[in-house]
């Protein structure tokens, strides 16, 4: 049996219509779905919708329509995205589901067995965009206003339920320290465990003054706190806990999550409110939670005000304009993964027209009408079909640094430099292009061998970078390849695709116009 890979998006809020933030996680997470999957592993990919917040009835409140109503219209938004995004998950949670209300009562339940629930009186600060109860001292730090939104906070006094979390803190910090992989990158565990070590409150896991929501399963006068209802997704779709239904464990063995992909703005919920819970139900804790940045858009902060807001529309003119590709590996590669990034048609622009077509594109093309034009459209046989002779002067070094560098950058959720290793040895290729001139080798018979290796070593190279670059942009990745004679994916794991004599010679090329034709 392969080994498994459990990744995960935060389920997204279906209070409005989706955009470029949550394009992003979902993106990340899916090129880390296709790369392992390309290295044999069997890989889970979830992700969904969190249908049961008071702010999901508050919209649709606003909208005139029932609750559940508005849900189905806006998940079908979701859905719709990430098909069109090429996302290939391998289940969509929603939280009005009853594979998932159920178990989530079965969780509580649990929680109450175990004494890690009782009952208590909540009066405080309350931010409704967030879902989240303000303490105190944090209300007074941001002048009793939201931390992420900015809107004010809301005072709030109803009976609660609470959860024991102050139980679990110590084991909590244990964990983080013995485990640094465990919240990442380093910036937010060491904001997190500075949080945790100055103090925290019980947990509010429950509301009297709603009707909709899972139902406390001792109480039903109370609904379940959304971030208690949420974080449960992530075992409710493998279907645990079992609970006697055609669901029970049908994908149990990919728990733990291998990564959590996530927003900044709620590291505290996955890092503290979810693995305390979990260390209550005796069940192991994910291996890594990873925050990402935000975007601003043109050096602003995203406003449809501001004519800056990256929308679904906005994304769908982009993909039309350059491909769904481009826009996945620009998101990836223009910003380091995890910090704030600002997002630029130019910067766009530029990226695509250096990196894309100038390098790689171009790199394609010309190895392709070379090989069509002094070989008869077939791969030519190099002098060996190790990485030797000429070529070896200049893609030798580009091509071990991506076989010893890629898999830790991957593990690492270093995007953008895993395409910049990547895309080292296009440049490198181009650069041996213009060095040995086989446009001048051409005219002399004597030099067809030489010609030959460093045409096939263009060729090879080509394969290489394109291979790395499946995950980000299959089907432009596809497509070059094709050119190349290879249709069809390689049933050869990733790691053994990147090694260098994989071309076979005599293989005949199609050269089929610019795979990225430049933008004026």
């Amino acid at each position: 049996m392969s080994e498994t890979f459990y990744i995960t998006t935060p389920i997204y809020y279906v209070n409005d219509a989706p955009h470029i933030g949550h394009s992003y996680t979902t993106i990340a997470a899916d090129v880390l779905a296709r790369y392992h999957r390309l290295q044999g592993r069997d890989v889970f990919f979830l992700t969904g919708t969190d249908e049961n917040a008071s702010k999901v009835a508050a919209a649709a409140a606003e909208r005139g329509v029932e609750p559940q109503q508005h849900c189905d219209e806006f998940c079908a938004h979701f859905r719709s995205l990430w098909q069109e995004l090429n996302i290939s998950n391998d289940d969509f949670i929603r939280t009005t589901e009853p594979r998932h209300t159920r178990r989530v009562q079965s969780i509580v339940q649990q929680l109450l067995d175990r004494d890690q629930i009782y009952l208590g009186k909540y009066e405080g600060w309350y931010d409704p965009g967030q879902e989240e109860f303000v303490t105190e001292l944090a209300a007074r730090e941001h002048d009793y206003t939201s931390a992420i939104s900015g809107r004010p906070l809301v005072r709030y006094a109803e009976p609660s339920y609470f959860f024991k979390l102050t139980a679990w803190t110590d084991r909590l910090l244990g964990h983080i320290q013995a485990h640094p992989e465990f919240i990442q990158p380093t910036s937010r565990r060491n904001e997190v465990v500075s949080k945790v070590t100055a103090g925290v409150e019980d947990l509010c896991i429950s509301r009297s003054s709603l009707d909709w929501g899972v139902v406390m399963p001792n109480d039903p006068g109370h609904r379940v706190y959304v971030w208690i209802d949420a974080l449960s997704n992530y075992l409710t779709a493998l279907g645990l806990p079992e609970i006697g239904d055609e669901h029970d464990g049908e994908s149990a063995k990919y728990w733990p999550a291998d990564v959590h992909l996530i927003g900044k703005d709620i590291l505290w919920f996955h890092t503290v409110y979810w693995p305390c819970m979990l260390m209550a139900l005796q069940v192991e804790l994910p291996r890594t939670v990873f925050a990402h940045g935000w975007w601003t858009s043109e050096g602003k902060k995203m406003s449809k005000s501001l004519g800056n807001f990256i929308s679904r529309e906005v994304i769908a003119e982009i993909c039309r304009d350059y491909s769904r590709d481009v826009f996945r590996y620009f998101l990836l590669r223009e910003v380091p993964f995890g910090q704030d990034g600002d997002f630029s048609r130019q910067a766009l622009k530029t990226r695509y027209n250096t990196e894309l077509a100038n390098d790689l594109g171009n790199l394609l093309s010309r190895s392709l009408k070379m090989i069509g034009l002094y070989f008869d459209a077939a791969v030519p046989s190099p002098q060996a079909r190790a990485l030797e002779g000429e070529p070896a002067k200049f893609l030798a070094e580009p091509v071990e640094r991506i076989a010893a560098e890629t898999p830790a950058l991957m593990a690492g959720c270093r995007f953008s430099e895993y395409l910049r290793v990547v895309l080292e040895l296009a440049a490198a290729t181009n650069r041996c292009i213009d060095a040995t001139g086989p446009f001048r080798l051409a005219k002399d018979p004597a030099q067809r061998e030489r010609l030959g290796t460093i045409l096939y070593g263009c060729a090879e190279a080509v394969r290489i970078v394109l291979s790395c670059l499946e995950p980000f942009m299959p089907e432009k990745a596809a497509a070059g390849l094709a050119q190349l004679g290879l249709s069809g994916r390689d049933a050869e794991p990733l790691r053994e695709r990147v090694k260098w004599g994989r071309l076979v010679p005599g293989t005949a090329v199609a050269a089929s116009g610019p795979l990225f034709p430049r933008r004026q």
